[in-house]
């Protein structure tokens, strides 16, 4: 009988590993080691944000099989990364498997009682960033995640002290080098469809529904663009965005084109693909204009701009009021941030960013309040 490496970064036991023909005496193998279970359950785009991290894993462990558990929803961001070995999804079935697994190294990017629970239930050696105690209180898993948990239970640091990236924090609470490495984001298919200037996201997840910028402030800035460009603008979104999107086709006819929002989000993006640059606010639709290079215009309110890095393509529009950012799902105030952005504004960012897109310029601006900068 054949001698399998079931200790082989490729092996499954269940299909060809694609790599080598056989396993006995194959030239291809390479140890699995170490064994890594890195757990990102929460929104799928900090989900597309860690993919940032595992270029520094790799670096420090180029030959780690790295199982990556999260959500059903988020799964298909993961698929194809040639960094991640196996993907689970959060469910009995990944329970029952991760009661069988044994790992070197668990990594927690999550501060949430679900993913604690993971970190600090499964067989591992070592454990890093976050896990839950008996009474479901988060805490530091490693003396190097201090920092960023500490940073979560202070407001005044985090919304004006902290002036580091999201993926830079990270890196740093999971002991990783941080060095600008980008998202990523593939399996998309091609569009056939024409190619657009400029995509516009009118979404953003239901827990946060001030990252929505107004209906009139939309509709003012789309008008204002195709003025500009005689370009329509592509209507990015989810499900959730369908009547707002016919609202904007019926009031702004040519200048604007609809998009499929009910296909997946791998169809959602491969339409985002179709522009140079991309209009959103902090939310899923940022994060896949990031991963996928383009320019951005990404425009905040209730969230922290200096923890997104645009990788110099882009622009960040800020909220001028006095309360932001606050992270609340509710406001009390006469004006939500949303609907207090200036249209005039986001839309020359619009075109000035468009312009350096198509010149090849890079761009790293921040326009708008200054409310982030350290008091």
């Amino acid at each position: 009988m054949e001698h399998y490496q079931t200790d082989c970064r490729y092996f499954t036991g269940y299909r060809p590993c694609g790599v080598g023909e056989r396993c006995e005496g194959c030239e291809h193998f390479v140890r699995a080691d170490p064994e890594i279970l890195l757990i990102n359950l929460d929104a799928m785009g900090d989900v597309l944000r860690t993919t940032a991290l595992l270029p520094a894993i790799r670096r420090l462990h180029p030959n780690a099989r790295i199982t990556w558990l999260t959500r059903s929803v988020s799964a298909p961001l993961l698929r194809g990364n040639p960094d991640v070995d196996r993907v689970l999804e959060l469910g009995v079935e990944a329970d029952i498997v991760l009661r069988r697994l044994h790992f070197d190294l668990v990594l927690n990017a999550d501060k949430s009682m679900v993913a604690g629970a993971v970190a600090v239930s499964v067989q591992a050696k070592e454990r890093r960033g976050f896990g839950i105690d008996e009474r479901g209180g988060i805490f530091p898993l490693n003396e190097s995640a201090q920092h960023l948990f500490e940073m979560g239970l202070d407001d005044a640091q985090k919304f004006f002290g902290n002036q580091r990236t999201a993926p830079d924090l990270l890196a740093e609470a999971l002991g990783f080098e941080h060095c600008r490495d980008e998202y990523w984001l593939g399996g998309l298919t091609p569009s056939e469809k024409p190619k657009r200037g400029l995509g516009f996201n009118t979404g953003c997840g239901p827990e946060w529904p001030f990252k929505k910028l107004s209906g009139a402030v939309t509709s003012a800035v789309i008008r204002q663009v195709f003025e500009v460009t005689q370009e329509p603008v592509l209507l990015l979104g989810g499900p959730a965005e369908e009547a707002e999107h016919q609202r904007l086709v019926d009031e702004l006819g040519d200048a604007v084109e609809a998009t499929p929002l009910k296909g997946g989000v791998l169809v959602g993006a491969a339409e985002l693909d179709r522009c140079d640059v991309v209009l959103s606010g902090d939310s899923l639709g940022m994060h896949m204009a990031i991963a996928l290079g383009k320019h951005v215009v990404a425009w905040f309110g209730v969230t922290s701009p200096q923890e997104i890095d645009l990788y110099g393509r882009g622009i960040k529009v800020l909220a001028d009021v006095g309360c932001a950012p606050c992270w609340k799902p509710q406001c009390n105030q006469d004006v939500p941030c949303a609907d207090s952005m200036d249209p005039d504004v986001l839309a020359a960012a619009a075109i000035d960013c468009l312009t350096a897109c198509r010149e090849g310029r890079a761009l790293n601006e921040v326009r708008g309040a200054s409310w982030w900068r350290p008091r």
